[in-house]
């Protein structure tokens, strides 16, 4: 069943935005609906639900783009059965056959990429192309090796100067209200929830990625100082054939620094 919960008024671009619950066994899922046409599955990263942006836009006016906010981001509820991403990833594999996507574009980024990499190890047959946008997911080194910066552990100013090539665009606390405060603790916490135990990654998973069977493209940020460029070739040698696109002037989020140009790479590949 699928209950609207709001549907905004055409923006700049005459599309409407149409927010969604999708009910899923043992979850409300909250979906994000914009644009018509072949599908795209967007998985968000850690800073939240990306229809805010202006790339989401320039996406829906080629794709129709859905998003599924993940349960803990945006004001949503964690499920009490809910103890890591692999929790996530079976939710959203509900959520595929709910929906009956076929030959849909499969993007994720940074958590949601991890979370992209292991539906496309499970579902690859329901996807036509996957897109990793500077994802987590693996870890290369030995374990004492710092693969993925401690974004828990980090002080504000040194982790704006890993995730951002320009660190002027950290968001400020000083300058949030008391509710956009609240959200971003509870975004922390639950990206904590699904990323902390293993940190960041699933051991498993490189023993897995030679299972995606889809044409497949890794963009990164060349600046991206919390999964190293280094990190993301790693990742692309283990998904067979795939290629990697690096983004000058851009960090953990090329699509937020550079969207031109983040959009112009995955337009060329998801038309090719």
């Amino acid at each position: 069943n699928e209950i609207g919960l709001y549907i905004n008024l055409p923006d700049r671009n005459m599309t409407t935005v149409n927010r969604i619950t999708i009910k899923l066994p043992g979850v409300d899922l909250q979906v994000v609906r914009k644009g018509s046409g072949p599908q795209v599955l967007l998985l968000h990263g850690d800073d939240g639900p990306e229809d805010r942006l202006p790339f989401f836009d320039r996406m829906a006016e080629h794709y129709q783009v859905i998003q599924p906010i993940h349960p803990g981001f945006a004001d949503t509820a964690i499920p009490e059965h809910f103890d890591n991403l692999q929790d996530l990833v079976f939710l959203y594999l509900d959520l595929i056959d709910h929906l009956g996507l076929k030959d849909t574009i499969l993007l994720g980024f940074s958590m949601g990429g991890w979370a992209a990499a292991e539906i496309a190890v499970m579902s690859a047959q329901r996807f036509s192309k996957l897109v990793l946008v500077d994802s987590v997911g693996i870890k290369p080194g030995g374990p004492f090796d710092r693969d993925i910066a401690d974004v828990f552990a980090l002080p504000p100013a040194e982790q704006a100067r890993l995730t951002w090539h320009d660190p002027s665009l950290a968001p400020d606390p000083a300058t949030m209200t008391d509710e956009e405060l609240q959200l971003l603790a509870a975004q922390r916490v639950a990206l904590g929830f699904y990323t902390w135990e293993p940190y960041m990654h699933n051991p498993k998973l490189p023993h897995r990625l030679h299972r995606i069977n889809i044409p497949t493209q890794l963009i990164w940020g060349e600046s991206d100082g919390i999964v190293s460029l280094q990190y993301g070739q790693a990742l692309q040698n283990m998904i067979p054939g795939a290629n990697m696109v690096v983004i000058s002037k851009a960090g953990h989020a090329p699509h937020v620094e550079q969207p031109e140009e983040f959009m112009k790479n995955f337009l060329d590949f998801a038309k090719s």
